[in-house]
């Protein structure tokens, strides 16, 4: 969003963002159903330390609501359903009007159902949660951290992913990209020193508006801050595009939970419809191009930042090409570890694909995979 759309009490929601407001919500519903089933959950914290208004105006001028809204009332249906289990919201926003338009559209709190509205910096105020996680082993947390630009405090952030939760950041790159190549002013420059962990502004411009050195280098950033080496740590990161085609963000989601890995993936292909991002790939997707430099088998085109399932197919088939009655769950696994492709919600398709585009024999339990890569 462009500063003087931050500055509205109700903000301008283009479609992209509309589509984050969606797979957000539709993650939380089966984030916190999944959690209450376990006897070893008490509850759950939703945090949304930048959060708006809640309210927003789309390109047609019809009336849109944000994340908070949403959540709030997902959460209180969970909350009704499990009575004996814990539901808590922290909603933040600098903005004290932002925060007053929010509580009108909030809905009421429950026994086991509590809304905390502050207004300050949402990087103090996880400053203040964080300390406070080792204390609630027992509830399960999902941090939203979405800020107006390319601007993240690790330190904020830092008990969050060493903790047993979930952590979703947008990513501004589009911000980076344009303002990095051209920033004077020495508080700008700290800002980006700081969310790239760089010494020097200088050691960014050689990435010019390349997007993937700076999703790498906060990628390497947040592995660098789970803690120990070997704890098992899970990142997936989701691109959105504007109308014009344009990377605005990435959405990255970091958890601890193998689980929550697999269904947020899942969440993000179903609210894109069978993809991996809002790009629009113009009737791209599917189309065959020849491949010279292999066995000479047409492939399909791909699109590293709007992937399709013939790109799921095409992976499964390079990695286990030529193999006999590999079983689907080595399959399934296979794809469960990958940072972006999904399993849970489109096996059958990608039987489908892999039996259709590569010849693949697939029985009941196993599949056989032809020689073609």
């Amino acid at each position: 969003m462009s500063s003087s759309n931050n500055d509205k009490i109700i903000s301008d929601a283009h479609p992209h963002t509309i589509k984050k407001f969606e797979l957000i919500e539709t993650y939380i519903k089966s984030w916190a159903q999944k959690l209450m089933l376990l006897d070893s959950c008490s509850g759950i914290i939703f945090i949304d330390c930048m959060c708006n208004s809640g309210v927003y105006k789309s390109d047609e001028g019809e009336i849109v609501y944000g994340t908070p809204i949403r959540v709030a009332n997902a959460l209180l249906d969970v909350a009704r359903t499990y009575p004996h289990k814990q539901v808590q919201l922290y909603f933040n926003d600098y903005n004290q009007k932002k925060i007053e338009e929010l509580k009108k559209h909030l809905p009421e709190e429950e026994r086991n159902f509590r809304i905390v509205t502050t207004t300050q910096d949402g990087n103090d105020l996880l400053k203040w949660i964080g300390p406070q996680l080792n204390n609630n082993t027992h509830m399960n947390f999902f941090l939203l951290y979405d800020p107006y630009d390319a601007s993240i405090d690790w330190n904020a952030l830092t008990p969050f992913f060493r903790n047993w939760g979930e952590v979703l950041i947008n990513h501004m790159i589009s911000d980076s990209v344009r303002a990095i190549p051209q920033v004077k002013k020495e508080e700008k420059k700290e800002k980006y020193t700081g969310t790239y962990q760089v010494e020097d502004i200088s050691e960014l411009v050689p990435y010019g508006s390349n997007k993937e050195a700076y999703e790498k280098r906060v990628l390497e950033i947040i592995n660098k801050l789970k803690g120990s080496a070997s704890r098992d740590y899970y990142v997936a990161a989701f691109p959105f595009f504007n109308t014009r085609n344009a990377l605005v963000y990435d959405l990255v989601h970091c958890t601890s939970h193998e689980v929550g890995f697999k269904l947020f993936k899942s969440t993000a292909w179903k609210t894109f419809d069978g993809k991996s991002s809002t790009k629009n790939r113009h009737g791209m997707e599917g189309q065959l191009v020849f491949d010279f430099s292999g066995n000479g088998f047409a492939k399909h085109n791909t699109d590293e930042y709007c992937y399709d399932l013939t790109d799921v197919a095409s992976y499964v088939q390079e990695h286990f090409c030529g193999q006999k009655d590999v079983p689907l769950e080595e399959i399934w696994k296979l794809l469960d570890a990958h940072p972006v492709f999904p399993s849970d919600g489109y096996r059958k398709d990608i039987k489908k694909s892999l039996k259709d585009d590569y010849d693949a024999i697939v029985s009941k339990k196993t599949i056989t995979f032809s020689e073609r890569k």
